[in-house]
């Protein structure tokens, strides 16, 4: 008999490609909507729950449900002022407490919790970031999940409930938004860009890696009750992302070589400082425990991933 699960964000960039791989998995998808929403033919179940907070009634939602995947979150915003902070609390952390709660007393055995890089930083440095290592979450959402994270771990030592955390870094594919789909946009434009000098390394996971990890732990015994790091086989430095955009949309790519002290300076003086620091600097993750401990390995190519990115990019116009 088919197990169920109950997908939240069920229709967003990452939840899309993941239900339909669990429906190929002969997996029975239920999605949580906050409000209704058209769905594929493979998502043949739905509960409308409204905002995720810490009054969701997710009663419904978790009838003979056997699994949960919570891929819904207030996502980060650049730039969003500090009196936001209090809204990430409220749907990421609040939100996913009230959802384990009400999923451990609905018996279901396994809950994995999509998080995010931001727990640990915003740059590695020189090193890689690990699933152990101390969290240092510099904004408001990082420290959301970094509470979400807190609290699956409480109620799993209450109730026996078995959670899993994912933490990724930035992800790519079809529906990319944000500072991806701006290098998408600067490389078709053909403008040049002066990240010639940008020597960091960035950890990147294409959506489809991603959603193969979050199937893979689903139900995979060594999984439970840990946090696993995920991302493609290769890091890369920005400018060589660029370049490797350059290849797939066939596109000419002119990088200048502008010292990245400059880079630095220009940010600030332009209120950017932030949008300077992720193309400039190092965040990379260390998936080694997940490909050793887990047995996994991401199934598709940095280039096949941004090759089928710009494919979408390309036909969306």
């Amino acid at each position: 008999m088919s197990k169920r699960v109950l997908v939240t964000g069920a229709n967003g960039f990452v939840g899309s490609v993941l239900c339909d791989m669990l429906a190929r998995s002969d997996y029975v998808v239920r999605a949580a909507l906050r409000v209704e929403h058209p769905l594929p033919p493979t998502v043949p179940e739905r509960a409308v729950i409204g905002d995720i907070n810490a009054d969701t009634d997710w009663h419904q939602a978790l009838r003979d449900v056997d699994l949960v995947i919570h891929l819904a979150a207030r996502a980060h915003i650049l730039g969003d002022p500090s009196r936001n902070a209090h809204l990430y609390t409220q749907t990421n952390a609040d939100g996913t407490r009230r959802l384990a709660e009400t999923a451990a007393h609905a018996g279901v055995r396994r809950l994995v919790f999509m998080s995010s890089v931001k727990v640990n930083g915003e740059d590695s440095g020189d090193g890689a970031f690990g699933p152990d290592d101390e969290p240092h979450p510099n904004d408001a959402y990082g420290a959301s999940k970094a509470l979400a994270e807190q609290s699956l771990r409480a109620v799993a030592a209450h109730t026996g409930m078995q959670t899993v955390c994912v933490r990724s870094p930035l992800v790519y594919g079809p529906g990319v938004r944000a500072n991806f789909l701006r290098l998408l946009r600067w490389v078709d434009n053909g403008r040049p860009l002066p990240l010639g000098a940008v020597r960091n390394r960035r950890s990147v996971v294409s959506v489809w890696n991603l959603c193969d990890l979050l199937v893979h732990v689903l139900e995979q015994p060594a999984a439970a009750g840990r946090t696993w790091m995920v991302a493609d086989a290769e890091d890369l430095s920005t400018a060589d992302l660029v370049r490797r955009i350059g290849v797939a949309m066939q596109r000419r790519v002119r990088l200048l070589p502008v010292p990245v002290a400059l880079l630095y300076l220009a940010g600030g003086l332009l209120q950017r400082k932030a949008e300077v620091a992720r193309l400039c600097g190092s965040l990379v993750v260390d998936t080694t425990r997940t490909r050793d401990e887990l047995q996994w390995s991401p199934p598709v190519s940095l280039d096949e991933g941004l090759a089928r990115t710009v494919r979408w990019y390309l036909r969306k116009g």
